[in-house]
């Protein structure tokens, strides 16, 4: 396991919150962390665990690998699908429906390329690609769906 870099998770922290509007309070109310404790890892001091970390992504609306990342829990390789998925997670241009629904079809393109780690066997190989109809097979749904019907109406 990589070591715990309190400090840059702290400034992270900070970093965060402050883009959230939310104050040290507010956080710590909305994520069940008692202020000083939360002050404390903002400022490098206390090494929050795992379970923390979610806590505050989830208040801060940001995904818990992100908060993984920084803190040195979870390797950088994967930093680029963390970075979509924050991205994704703090749009406060779609709704949470929404959000979920683009990280879904993300990680089924990673999968479907081989690109995540849990599209991996236990043993190392690749995983099955996922079952269902080929890529190409949905096309003729979105033909019948194009706004060409409309062509033939005569217009006044």
């Amino acid at each position: 396991m990589a070591s715990l870099k309190v400090g840059n998770l702290g400034e992270f922290l900070r970093e965060q919150r402050r883009s959230a509007r939310l104050s040290l309070r507010q956080l710590s109310e909305a994520a069940g962390v008692s202020n000083p404790y939360l002050s404390q890892i903002e400022r490098g001091l206390r090494k929050p665990s795992a379970e923390i970390l979610q806590q505050l992504a989830k208040a801060l609306r940001i995904s818990a690998e992100t908060l993984y990342v920084q803190a040195g829990i979870l390797d950088e390789r994967d930093r680029d699908e963390v970075e979509v998925k924050s991205a994704i997670m703090t749009d406060p241009s779609i709704n949470e429906r929404q959000k979920q629904v683009l990280i879904q079809i993300y990680e089924s393109f990673r999968r479907e390329n081989g690109h995540t780690a849990d599209a991996d066997a236990p043993d190392g190989t690749p995983a099955a690609p996922p079952s269902g109809p080929p890529s190409g097979s949905g096309s003729r749904a979105g033909a019948d769906d194009d706004g060409d019907s409309g062509e033939a109406k005569q217009s006044s």
